[in-house]
């Protein structure tokens, strides 16, 4: 049966040229109603039986409790394809989805913002070999507003229910208005997909979204942060060496205690209380007990944890005390160039205005033509030879894609071969 909403799909892709068109239909149900939640092994089997004999692409999504719990795993994931309709599935009653993973591997799976979900679905066993990402999709298309949301009103003409992403996803039960939203996050991104693809290929950029995609479906998990301290919010207060040292442990404790008890670090201590104790490195309890953050509410064990940290930062030799800063590893900021290379920052002013030009011409971002990174990472250390090929070769060895290649490499070749602006006398 075709229903107005399928007609609307089918007629609704639109270029993205800013025009406002009717008013959007409000998505207030799923198609086939709320599934229930997966929570079982036998409910798993089922659900995995169902994925295996559907077709098409599979639409894929999950919900997390950031803010809330430790980490970032997920409480919730969604799915959808043809012939199987919509599961919720609860990753905390079944926290082994491999299987679920391998009955949809060879299919092609369609997420929104891929790599911020890829992280916790490959927690629990599931890894695409090749995907489609909406959010990515927008962006190559030239959409200014990429969020879910904004993108399923101007392609599809619909509007989501934005009240639930961010609640608290590792509640159980979960209520019905977060399920029947969560259900609304996939129903429609395959139409989406579909007719992202079709405006891509209108534009000829098709094949530049696939090899985006095949990218991030081959990247490798990242590497660990090192200092994973040092983003502490207020970072920038902090100048002395026995200083960082307290946020380092001040940091270490709270992340212990935020493990252990599964819950986000900011409710444990906040990083502004960080902050503050580190900059002020109390001499007792009672005087960490006066600072912003270690208030009355505190109790005295908790403070006698912290003031332990506080006290081994102040009991570390000089030798075991962190370095002001790490050790880049790469360019160094931008803004010192013009006076530690000053040809340098001329091939930088140079490239970067050639690669936000030709991303204009493109009508999309400029960190989607090339990374700022790349560029940087070109200009502080080109090749030896000045040529397209070679050019094209550095490139390539720092991850840009075939297509941004083609795009770019003359520009920058060009780029990197002007005269640099000679200083007056």
């Amino acid at each position: 049966m075709t229903d107005a909403r399928e007609t609307s799909i089918d007629n609704a892709a639109q270029p993205p040229s800013g025009d406002t068109g009717p008013a959007p239909v409000p998505l207030l149900e799923p198609r086939e109603g709320i599934p229930s939640v997966t929570a079982t092994p036998e409910a798993l089997a089922e659900v995995v039986d169902a994925f295996a004999a559907g077709h098409g692409p599979v639409a894929v999504d999950a919900e997390r409790a950031s803010g809330y719990r430790y980490g970032q795993r997920a409480y919730l994931v969604q799915l959808r394809r043809a012939g199987a309709g919509t599961a919720l599935i609860d990753p905390v009653g079944c926290p082994n989805l491999t299987p679920l993973g391998e009955a949809i591997e060879d299919a092609e799976w369609v997420l929104h913002a891929a790599t911020q979900d890829l992280p916790c679905l490959r927690e629990i066993g599931m890894q695409p070999k090749r995907l489609f990402d909406t959010e990515l999709a927008g962006r190559l298309a030239g959409f200014a507003r990429v969020g879910l949301g904004a993108m399923v009103e101007n392609v599809l003409g619909y509007s989501l229910e934005k009240g639930h992403s961010a609640v608290d996803w590792s509640t159980r039960p979960l209520p019905e208005p977060w399920l029947r939203y969560a259900a609304l996050d996939v129903e429609l991104l395959i139409d989406l997909r579909d007719a992202l693809e079709k405006e891509l290929d209108r534009q000829g950029k098709l094949e530049w979204a696939r090899q985006e995609f095949a990218a991030i479906a081959a990247a490798p998990p990242p590497a660990p942060r090192k200092d994973p301290w040092r983003r502490t919010s207020g970072m920038h207060k902090v100048r002395r060496r026995r200083q960082l040292a307290a946020v380092r442990e001040l940091w270490t404790a709270r992340d212990q205690v935020a493990r252990r008890r599964d819950v986000s670090p900011g409710k444990v201590l906040t990083d502004a209380a960080i902050v503050e104790a580190a900059l002020a490195m109390p001499a007792s309890v009672q005087a960490l007990a006066a600072l912003p953050g270690y208030g009355h509410r505190m109790g005295r064990k908790q403070l006698e944890q912290w003031y332990a940290a506080i006290q081994r930062a102040r009991a570390l030799p000089e030798s075991a005390l962190p370095p002001p800063a790490l050790a880049p590893s790469g360019p160094p900021p931008p803004r010192s160039w013009a006076d530690k290379d000053p040809a340098a920052a001329a091939r930088l002013s140079a490239a970067r205005a050639a690669v936000t030009g030709r991303a204009e011409e493109l009508d999309l971002p400029q960190e989607n033509l090339l990374s700022p990174d790349t560029v940087r990472r070109l200009c502080w250390e080109p090749p030896d030879e000045i040529s397209e090929s070679a050019v094209a070769d550095a490139l390539r060895a720092h991850g840009a894609r075939e297509w941004q290649i083609e795009q770019t490499a003359a520009l920058l070749t060009a780029a990197l071969s002007a005269e640099p602006p000679k200083n007056r006398p």
